[in-house]
């Protein structure tokens, strides 16, 4: 189900585990003055949440925001055809079975003048393979000063269990918004995540959505300046 966070911009969340721990996963769903729908991380959706989004607008972009939330594009891209399925350099070759309408080349630009986006240049997260580099766009709905993240940063509190609170406290990122210690671990150029990091910050936003953990809906601008300047050490 679609929940209303501001107007013109809702999110739908579902249960997901990364190593055995529950952290959840949001897709966010804005809406243009055209009245199309731009669909950030899709997630699995039901027939409600179909309704919803046929109710409130056109599916007209889906996005997959990095290298790694690509679990229900295909899915959700056979729902609705014909929306442009946007994706981040090198998507194509990670996912060749997924034929994408438009691989963002540029590091920045905007949509239809409502929606910003930005490469968040050299950052890496761990996989199986070791340190692998994300490739994520970041969002910011002007309107509604929502900056949109997806693996960049996280926000677990005490909404989230036991279990995921104690991982968290061990990653570093409880009660905070910013990465972990594994992205810490995994990222080798440094002054290029600095830089993305204070490009980003240029943006005027109180609130913050992210993929996993709680949504930060005042002094999101702030949070994120200083979860990123403990992560790596330097001012911004």
């Amino acid at each position: 189900m679609l929940r209303q966070i501001d107007k013109n911009i809702w999110v739908a969340e579902q249960p997901l585990k990364y190593w055995g721990i529950e952290v959840g996963t949001r897709m966010t769903i804005i809406r243009l003055i055209t009245n199309q729908l731009i669909v950030i991380s899709p997630i699995q959706v039901d027939k409600a949440t179909i309704d919803q989004l046929d109710e409130i607008g056109k599916v007209s972009y889906i996005i997959a925001p990095n290298l790694y939330h690509h679990l229900f594009v295909s899915e959700f891209k056979s729902l609705y055809p014909q929306a442009k399925l946007w994706v981040p350099p090198k998507f194509n070759l990670k996912k060749p079975n997924i034929p994408a309408d438009k691989i963002i080349v540029e590091d920045k630009g905007n949509i239809l003048e409502e929606v910003d986006y930005l490469l968040f240049d050299g950052f890496k997260i761990f996989d199986l393979s070791g340190p692998s580099i994300l490739n994520e766009f970041v969002f910011f709905h002007r309107a509604s000063q929502t900056l949109i993240l997806t693996d960049t940063a996280f926000h677990f509190d005490d909404t989230f269990s036991f279990k995921t609170r104690l991982a968290a406290k061990f990653m570093g990122a409880y009660s905070k918004l910013s990465p972990s210690i594994f992205e810490k671990l995994a990222i080798n150029e440094k002054e290029k995540v600095k830089k993305s990091a204070q490009k980003l910050l240029e943006w005027n936003f109180q609130r913050v959505i992210m993929a996993h953990g709680t949504i930060v809906e005042r002094d999101g601008k702030k949070m994120l300046k200083e979860g990123y300047e403990q992560f790596l050490g330097t001012s911004l």
